[in-house]
C-alpha cells in the first residue's frame, strides 16, 4: 500500500472534525450558514458521547490538563453535535471536556457538526484513533467497532485511518486473546510484542501459561519467541504411547546396565516393539561393551 502523506491525512481529520483555522462565532450563527466556526457552548448543555472508545482516563494527566486550562484556557475546541432543545453531544474531546470541569470553566470552544449516529460514532473513532494515547487493546476494539458497526472493510479502514492493512489485522488479532492477556497489555505489563508472539500458540491455555511464564521471568519480546516455540513443537500425546516397562523387561535392563557399567535405555511400545539403547563415553567404552557381549 502507499505511504500516506501525512498533510494529506490531516485534511483529511480536519475535513471530519472541523478546521480549527476557523473564527469563533456565537451559538446558533453556524447553522445559518452550514459552516463549522468555533463557538462558545455552555460547558452544563453537553452531554457525554455514547459511543467514546475510551473507557479509562488516567487522573493525574487530567489534573494537569486542567490546570494547563485554568492558566491558558481551553486551546483546542471539542467536536460537538446539535440535539433537541438547547443540547449538545460530544462528539469527540471528552478528555478536554472532563479537564475543562476541573478546571471550573462554565463555556468552552467548541466546533459543531451535523451527524447522525453513524456519523458521529465513525468520528468519534477515528479522532481518538489518531489524537489520543490508547493502548493496543482500546485501538483494537476501535477497529473493530469501526469495521462492523460501519461496515468497513479492512482495507477501507486502512486507508481511513492512514494505517497499512496489516497494521489494522495484527490489532484486531489482539482481541482473539485471552482476557487476562488483554488485560496485562492493557495495564503495560507485556507489549504488543509479546503479545503478538502468544498468538501464535494455538490454545489459550498455553497463551495463559506463556503469559505466567513471561511475567514470573520478565522475559523480552525476543525471549518469548523462543518459549513460545517450545509451545509449538508437536504434541506428543498424538505419537504412539510408549508403556511403563513390565517388571521382567526392567530387570533386563538393570542386570545389563550392572554388567556394562553404563547407563541403559529400553523404550518399548504398546505393540511390543521398541529399542535398546546403550549409552559410551568413548572409545575404549565401546570396545569394552562389545568385548562383553563377544565373550557372552
Amino acid at each position: 500500500m502507499a505511504k500516506v502523506d501525512k498533510q494529506e491525512l490531516g485534511k483529511g481529520i480536519r475535513a471530519l472534525l472541523g478546521d480549527t483555522s476557523k473564527s469563533r462565532a456565537p451559538v446558533g450563527e453556524e447553522m445559518k450558514n452550514n459552516s463549522t466556526p468555533i463557538n462558545e457552548v455552555s460547558i452544563h448543555l453537553i452531554e457525554i458521547n455514547p459511543f467514546q472508545p475510551r473507557n479509562d482516563f488516567d487522573v493525574d494527566a487530567l489534573e494537569e490538563l486542567a490546570e494547563s486550562i485554568k492558566t491558558f484556557g481551553l486551546i483546542q475546541p471539542v467536536t460537538l453535535r446539535k440535539l433537541d432543545g438547547e443540547r449538545f453531544q460530544l462528539i469527540a474531546g471528552e478528555r478536554r471536556l472532563r479537564a475543562s470541569k476541573m478546571a471550573g470553566l462554565q463555556n468552552i470552544p467548541a466546533f459543531i457538526r451535523e451527524a447522525n449516529d453513524q456519523e458521529m460514532l465513525e468520528m468519534a473513532l477515528v479522532e481518538n484513533i489518531q489524537r489520543a494515547e490508547l493502548n493496543a487493546v482500546e485501538v483494537a476494539i476501535s477497529y473493530q467497532r469501526l469495521i462492523d458497526e460501519c461496515a468497513l472493510t479492512h482495507e477501507a479502514l486502512s486507508e481511513r485511518i492512514g494505517k497499512n492493512r496489516s497494521t489494522v489485522t495484527n490489532f484486531i488479532r489482539l482481541l482473539k486473546l485471552p482476557p487476562v492477556v488483554q488485560q496485562a497489555l492493557k495495564s503495560n505489563r507485556i507489549s504488543m510484542g509479546h503479545a503478538r508472539s502468544l498468538l501464535s500458540i494455538p490454545s489459550q491455555e498455553g497463551q495463559l501459561l506463556a503469559l505466567k511464564r513471561v511475567l514470573e521471568d520478565d522475559l523480552s519480546v525476543r525471549a518469548t519467541e523462543k518459549l513460545v516455540k517450545e509451545f509449538l513443537i508437536p504434541d506428543r500425546s498424538k505419537t504412539p504411547v510408549t508403556s511403563k516397562l513390565p517388571v521382567e523387561y526392567q530387570h533386563t535392563v538393570d542386570h545389563l546396565a550392572k554388567q556394562l557399567g553404563t547407563k541403559i535405555e529400553m523404550k518399548r511400545k504398546n505393540s511390543g516393539t521398541g529399542t535398546l539403547i546403550i549409552h559410551f563415553q568413548s572409545d575404549d567404552d565401546l570396545n569394552e561393551i562389545l568385548d562383553y557381549f563377544d565373550s557372552n
